[in-house]
């Protein structure tokens, strides 16, 4: 009987010290949020001071935590920010892990955060974009597909898509936004009342506007790119954190002539 309880004690004792647990409370592994984590990462590199996304912080130093672990980040750069400086070092994660292309643009995706925290903390909130499909035969994702049937709904219009997602090189004067995904144009010949158009879309998650061809060389028709779809490209990316700071997406970076809501994700919108 001494023997069995020796071993028993001896049992217990290894597994307290594999998990941290010796003479003190178990500690859980911290969570990361990877809404907040990616919507920081939309936001915050184009952000002209060093302020906290609201609700990503914690997630983001976490994350940042992790980055300085792998020796990616500096650590006095671990503050919760998700600027150029963590996109850089998120960036050379990636390009660890064998990704190139939009696949280490510096953007957070799933699989790569989930990598990251192993061991270090667990991944919630988690985005999935979906696979692809087609829409007035131009290819979206399911998630911008989904975000489409939403806006088409609160605007009372079917809209015809012009250009969709993943089209490298195709356009020249879309500028690479919608070489990833999360990219899409709409035609605006069926629609009466394009402010409505806009602001369904951007009440859905899009940053949109209305783009006509005395801004650029293109026809008239309306720009959204679907906040927060980790497909996107860094020049998309760029056109969102426009949007978030209240601007036109545009390289003359004016101000936003769109109607105002708030400024909200699709997993945001879906919740309510």
């Amino acid at each position: 009987m001494r023997k069995v309880a020796t071993a028993a004690v001896f049992t217990a004792l290894s597994a307290a010290a594999l998990t941290g647990t010796i003479g003190q409370t178990a500690v859980a592994a911290p969570a990361v949020n990877m809404e907040a984590v990616v919507k920081a990462a939309m936001w915050d590199p184009y952000k002209p001071d060093q302020s906290i996304t609201p609700g990503s912080g914690d997630s983001v130093k976490v994350v940042e935590e992790a980055l300085a672990a792998k020796n990616l980040l500096d650590k006095k750069q671990v503050d919760g920010h998700f600027g150029t400086t963590t996109v850089t070092a998120y960036q050379k994660y990636q390009k660890s892990l064998g990704h190139s292309g939009l696949a280490a643009s510096g953007l957070p995706g799933k699989g790569s955060l989930a990598e990251l925290g192993k061991g270090r903390y667990t991944l919630t909130a988690t985005i999935d974009v979906g696979g692809k499909t087609t829409v007035d035969g131009q290819t979206l994702n399911k998630r911008t597909a989904d975000m489409i049937a939403a806006a088409e709904k609160r605007a009372g219009v079917n809209f015809t898509i012009t250009q969709g997602s993943y089209n490298a090189g195709g356009v020249g004067a879309s500028g690479g936004t919608h070489d990833g995904g999360g990219a899409v144009d709409i035609s605006v010949r069926n629609i009466s009342d394009k402010d409505a158009a806009v602001k369904a879309l951007r009440e859905v998650g899009f940053a949109a506007w209305h783009r006509t061809p005395s801004q650029g060389d293109w026809v008239e028709h309306i720009h959204g790119i679907a906040i927060s779809d980790t497909d996107m490209s860094p020049q998309a990316q760029a056109q969102a954190g426009d949007y978030y700071q209240g601007l036109n997406g545009l390289a003359n970076h004016n101000k936003d002539d769109g109607p105002q809501v708030k400024k909200v994700t699709w997993e945001e919108f879906k919740r309510g």
